[in-house]
């Protein structure tokens, strides 16, 4: 939907420029940005099923959290969250979660749901996603899922690969490896055996790394070997976006965001996570660099900077996996801006 054929202007779809927190022209997208073209007429199509998800991705700090509560008002519906580290219910600040306030205006899901200390990962994620959705589904023709967990999402859409079962022994191989050697080891292990699984991997998630590492030692296979991506047939439509920005202003965007965080008391936080500081969840951007400087291993400026050149880092993963995946139609925040009422306007009500 292009701004003429909506007829509107911009304070009139009720998302001011201050929400997106970005300036007039920031984005600067051009065609060869990214080598990706913007999608420049965004409208969630007919579908002959009725029930649609509506998947809202992008890098780290692109507007995804306010895009998609544009949309969930306009639509009249409701949000999942696939962002991995914002499902903890002691990590808010440094996960950039959503605000009370923007919480109070669309009802999320997997939003501070479980804690730290419990054993959470992708399957059941799936599990307990897809039964919501039929839940959903029976009140919504539309239902948004954003966040910027590729695994997550993908493992909703698509589902997920059937692995070998894996020995303890191996399990404890690589927990080993883990505690005595760190996190760069089980990332040095899994670049030897499975390079083109750690080209797109998230090197500071060491559960993803652990996994890898125990696919490749039971198997004597690469990871990538079993990740398939014969996808699951769902029974409602899929449509995905995702949120292009320039990238000049991508890194300004994350490194005043992190100091956002640190005015609004990441420190403090962290702080108070410290003394868990060896459980898995806790390996985050944002927590780790922190917990570096609380063992006087950096000063405060340091670990700051850090944080800010590991996000710009994790973003470039993020685009990364991204790009591999066609089915993604790419918007820029411009455009995404002025949305929200032109999809209330035009989606029929089933």
């Amino acid at each position: 939907m292009r701004n003429a054929e909506c007829g509107m202007r911009n304070d009139e779809c009720g998302i001011m420029n201050g929400e997106w927190g970005m300036r007039n022209g920031e984005c600067g997208i051009t065609r060869g940005d990214a080598g990706l073209c913007p999608y420049s007429e965004f409208c969630i199509p007919n579908f002959e099923l009725k029930k649609t998800l509506i998947v809202i991705a992008g890098p780290t700090a692109s507007g995804k959290t306010a895009f998609s509560i544009a949309l969930a008002k306009a639509l009249n519906t409701v949000i999942l969250s696939a962002d991995s580290r914002q499902f903890y219910k002691e990590m808010s600040i440094g996960t950039a979660a959503p605000t009370v306030e923007e919480l109070l205006q669309v009802k999320h899901y997997f939003i501070h749901n479980i804690s730290i200390e419990d054993k959470y990962d992708v399957a059941d994620y799936e599990r307990e996603a897809l039964a919501l959705l039929d839940e959903l589904f029976k009140t919504n023709d539309n239902v948004i899922l954003t966040g910027g967990s590729g695994l997550f999402i993908d493992a909703v859409c698509n589902g997920i690969d059937e692995m070998p079962d894996v020995q303890p022994e191996i399990r404890k191989k690589v927990e080993k490896l883990l505690h005595e050697d760190g996190i760069n080891a089980l990332s040095d292990e899994v670049q030897k055996l499975d390079p083109e699984y750690f080209a797109i991997v998230d090197k500071q998630n060491p559960r993803r790394l652990q996994r890898a590492l125990e696919i490749c030692y039971q198997t004597g296979k690469t990871f990538t070997s079993f990740r398939q991506g014969n996808a699951t047939k769902r029974d409602f439509n899929i449509v995905k976006y995702a949120l292009l920005w320039n990238r000049q202003a991508l890194i300004e965007r994350i490194d005043k965001r992190v100091d956002l965080m640190m005015e609004q008391g990441l420190l403090e936080e962290a702080k108070a996570l410290y003394p868990k500081r060896e459980l898995n969840a806790l390996n985050t951007v944002g927590y780790k660099e922190l917990f570096s400087y609380f063992d006087g291993q950096c000063t405060l400026a340091e670990a700051v900077e850090q944080i800010k050149i590991h996000t710009r880092q994790y973003a470039k993963r993020q685009m990364t996996w991204l790009r591999k995946d066609s089915s993604y139609q790419w918007i820029t925040s411009d455009e995404a801006k002025n949305t929200a009422i032109a999809l209330q306007r035009d989606i029929p009500q089933r």
